[in-house]
């Protein structure tokens, strides 16, 4: 069952060596009740320890069921201990954090048994020794008897072959320690047990074999094995291997033990969130912060969008110039002061042609998937040289009157006829009428809008026919725009210009509307071509006869306010500059009607001639074709039935009285020079307002951000790198250079943030592995029970690896729990200081992250403390308090 071949122990003490057993030779039968007596130091523990597995002999050899363990490796050891070997300590060596239950199961955790088995055979092992009925009582709730039983019930319930009692009646009382020897007596009917003790009173009465020791030798052995009773069978050279215990079972002990000190373990948990709230704090304003700089990011750019324009002058090297962002011209010494030619810069810049863009290839590259423009804008405006003919029917109190609201005429209204022809000569170019214009068509990105504007009544438009009024954040539309709604009569400003030159003028008195009278507002649009008619063989303009526009008047072309929006109070920039905002899809429908018209039917049928004239366009490359009496005829062709009439009257006196053809021609000459003015097809074309779908006359490109922004500028440039340079595109980035050092100063504070970051990194990880050690050390008994039991040297370190995981756990959920609290007062005093709200804003991502980083941290803190509990001696680790 059991030999010991010349075993010898020897310890180093500085520089010397100390003999514990001095070549001890003997063998055990398989069951017996072996008492081994002797005086202090004469070597029975260590003998007990190395019988156990717990300590190595130096010489000799231990052979286990005729295996000798020369070779045996530290998984040898484990499973031997595990398997094999029962360990009753004098000082019960109980875990006082687990249960009874739970101190019995702890071997069988380390064999793999599934925890049904576990609570059955440690109930069974409990019962054998009277505590059936004391499962779930801590060790400290028991007396010194009960925890040996404890201690015996823990060492039978794997079932081993030998039970190794140390001194188990030495911190009893007489009665009870015949209670224990009579259940030690009654288990070595079928184990071999092994017993070290002081008293021989009790040895004599309960062993069945006594060993002296003295000075680590054997001095007598009352019943030493005979050779030639027989031996026990070799054992099988396959040894059963001990499954390492599972990680949810280091994870159990390390929580019951960190339960038992909530006080410390909430402190411990709390410095080790310090770093990780430090943290969370700079994630938290560092997001929050993101999130501000890309709304205003994306509010500032959708005011001001990349534009390009068919007619276009480079303005970038003039707003350089302006904005003290010019190159330096070549090197010099700072020695004087040097000119700088600005002057000749802005000159040329001012002076240069005017450039074409080709927006038609430019829209569909634009419009192409793979170039990816959809991931990196909020929407893409196509302006068109289309206008909008808005007209609408206001009561002032003397009857309806009819008004036109686009193009606006409230600065014609009040002779102030300069801005207008400039908003006129913006909108013909294709350009911004922005302050001058209140209708304004609306950014095609809901989620944009929905961002910036709140809707304090009514609804978001959804059709073609829809539009909504815009208010500031006060609810109020300034006078100008309520003049170019018609619901204030523009008749007030005429000669208001002369009036105020006089000081004569007078503000007209404050105004209010009720929401349902703003949604009660009605207006139609026409396309330009619906403003002629058909006289005979031309087109004129009827856009003067109050009776014709009304008679245009009908469902099929009226706006309906359907919505109030006011900026949202979060929103740092606006995308709509007007106070009426219409959808994309009103523009796209004007403009298919508007060619779809007879009249921009027949000019394009009829290519040569002007419609609103009957004569021919000038062609570039002919010679001027002399006057003839057909020219004339044709002319009068055009003319009104009464006029014809009239002009072939004349011209038939005319040669009645023998007037030459010559001289009548003469006389029309003037005429016919005023009807072949210098009209051509594009002007007509302009002037009924034909605009084609697929080539607008500017583009608006609204990037998400910054960074999306040089993508697309990049892309633009790769997009030119391939043409010729009369079909590159050009155009001026605005916001670019406006904005061009705020980049610089995000990234300055990001890289401080980051710097952070990573001292609050440092600083936690070595707090946390300080931490992880101090419970090593004060964990080290529990070590050596772990290890008595079979635990191997992994799964000790998997307990504290276990225990870190939970401290760092709990660290980061306090940490998050704290920055959750600590953002109120934050945000608080970040708004009353920045008008800024929800600065510290701690991502969900973030904060899950935060804690796997946390228990990342403490795992990693924790392996050197948990490496060093995994070294320690189980022999000195059992005796440490």
């Amino acid at each position: 069952m059991l030999q010991l071949k010349n075993i010898t122990k020897d310890y180093l003490c500085g520089d010397t060596t100390v003999a514990a057993l001095r070549g001890v030779t003997l063998d055990f039968r398989k069951n017996e009740f072996v008492s081994i007596l002797g005086q202090s130091g004469c070597g029975k523990t260590t003998l007990l320890n190395i019988i156990g597995g717990l300590d190595k002999y130096t010489k000799g050899d231990l052979i286990i069921g005729g295996k000798s363990t020369k070779d045996f490796k530290d998984a040898d050891w484990d499973t031997y201990r595990n398997h094999k070997i029962g360990f009753v300590f004098q000082s019960y060596n109980l875990i006082p954090h687990q249960t009874v239950l739970s101190n019995v199961e702890l071997a069988l955790t380390l064999s793999g048994v599934s925890r049904e088995e576990r609570h059955r055979r440690a109930k069974e092992a409990l019962e054998s020794v009277g505590l059936g009925d004391q499962l779930y009582k801590k060790p400290s709730q028991m007396s010194g008897g009960q925890m040996q039983r404890v201690a015996i019930a823990r060492a039978l319930v794997n079932d081993p072959d030998i039970l190794l009692a140390d001194e188990p009646t030495g911190a009893l009382d007489s009665e009870t320690s015949v209670q224990v020897m009579e259940i030690l007596k009654k288990i070595s009917a079928t184990k071999l047990i092994i017993m070290v003790t002081h008293n021989p009173e009790i040895a004599e009465k309960y062993s069945t074999r006594i060993i002296r020791l003295l000075d680590g030798k054997v001095i007598s052995d009352s019943d030493p094995y005979a050779s030639d009773e027989p031996k026990a069978k070799p054992t099988k050279s396959k040894r059963d291997r001990t499954k390492s215990m599972s990680f949810f079972t280091a994870l159990s002990l390390s929580l019951n033990n960190l339960m038992t000190k909530k006080g410390r373990t909430l402190l411990t948990s709390f410095a080790g969130s310090i770093g990780i709230i430090g943290i969370a704090l700079i994630l938290s304003i560092s997001h929050g912060i993101t999130l501000y700089i890309n709304d205003v990011e994306e509010n500032t750019l959708s005011s001001y969008p990349i534009m390009i324009e068919s007619q276009t002058v480079d303005m970038t090297s003039m707003m350089e110039n302006f904005m003290g962002q010019k190159a330096a011209q070549g090197t010099h010494e700072l020695d004087r002061v040097y000119s700088s030619d600005v002057m000749g810069d802005m000159l040329s810049a001012m002076l240069s042609e005017v450039t074409h863009n080709d927006l038609r290839s430019f829209k569909a590259f634009l419009e192409d998937d793979a170039n990816g423009f959809d991931t990196l804008t909020s929407d893409i405006k196509y302006g068109y040289s289309t206008p909008l003919n808005i007209y609408t029917l206001a009561n002032y109190g003397d009857g309806e009157k009819l008004v036109q609201v686009a193009p606006s005429t409230v600065f014609e209204s009040a002779g102030m006829t300069q801005i207008s022809d400039m908003a006129e000569m913006s909108s013909a170019m294709g350009g911004s009428t922005s302050g001058i214009e209140v209708w304004d068509e609306l950014i095609d990105n809901a989620e944009l809008l929905s961002s910036q504007y709140d809707v304090v009544a009514g609804r978001m438009p959804t059709e073609w026919n829809e539009i909504v009024v815009i208010v500031d954040k006060n609810n109020e539309i300034s006078d100008l725009s309520l003049f170019s709604l018609g619901l204030k009569d523009q008749s007030k400003l005429n000669g208001m210009m002369s009036d105020v030159m006089m000081g004569e003028f007078r503000q007209d008195e404050a105004t209010s509307y009720t929401y349902d009278e703003i949604l009660a507002l009605e207006y139609y649009l026409f396309p330009s071509s619906a403003k002629y008619t058909k006289d005979g063989g031309v087109w004129v303009d009827a856009s003067e006869d109050e009776e014709y526009i009304k008679g245009l008047f009908d469902d099929e072309h009226k706006l309906k306010v359907v919505g109030i929006l006011r900026p949202n109070e979060e929103a740092t920039a606006t995308s709509i500059s007007g106070n009426v905002g219409y959808l994309p899809s009103l523009m796209v429908h004007l403009i298919e009607e508007n060619n779809a018209s007879e009249i921009v039917k027949a000019q394009l049928e009829n290519t040569d001639v002007d419609i609103f004239t009957g004569i021919e366009f000038k062609k570039d490359d002919e010679a001027a074709e002399p006057l003839t009496m057909a020219h004339i005829e044709a002319y009068i062709a055009t003319l009104p039935a009464e006029e014809q009439a009239s002009a072939a009257g004349s011209i038939a006196q005319m040669k009645a009285s023998g007037m030459p053809d010559e001289q009548i021609i003469s006389m029309f000459a003037k005429a016919l020079e005023a009807q072949s003015t210098d009209a051509t097809l594009d002007g007509n074309l302009a002037i009924l307002g034909v605009s084609d779908l697929d080539e607008p006359s500017s583009i608006m490109i609204y990037p998400k951000d910054f960074d999306s922004k040089e993508i697309i500028s990049d892309k633009i440039s790769e997009y030119n790198s391939g043409k010729e340079e009369n079909e590159q595109i050009n155009y001026t980035d605005y916001i670019g250079i406006m904005l061009s050092s705020v980049t610089t100063i995000i990234n300055a504070i990001s890289y401080v943030l980051i710097a952070f970051v990573a001292i609050s990194l440092v600083v936690s990880s070595i707090m946390i592995g300080i931490i992880t050690y101090i419970s090593v050390l004060e964990r080290t008994k529990e070590i050596g029970i772990l290890r008595a039991v079979g635990a191997s040297k992994r799964d000790v370190a998997r307990v504290f690896n276990a225990e870190t995981l939970i401290v760092g756990f709990a660290a980061g959920m306090l940490g998050i729990g704290v920055t959750l609290l600590l953002s109120i007062p934050i945000n608080i005093i970040i708004k009353n200081l920045t008008d800024i709200s929800n600065v510290a804003k701690l991502p969900i991502v973030g904060a899950v992250a935060l804690v796997c980083i946390s228990m990342l941290l403490t795992y990693i803190a924790g392996l050197i403390p948990s490496r060093v509990a995994a070294k320690k001696d189980p022999v000195i680790a059992l005796r440490s308090e």
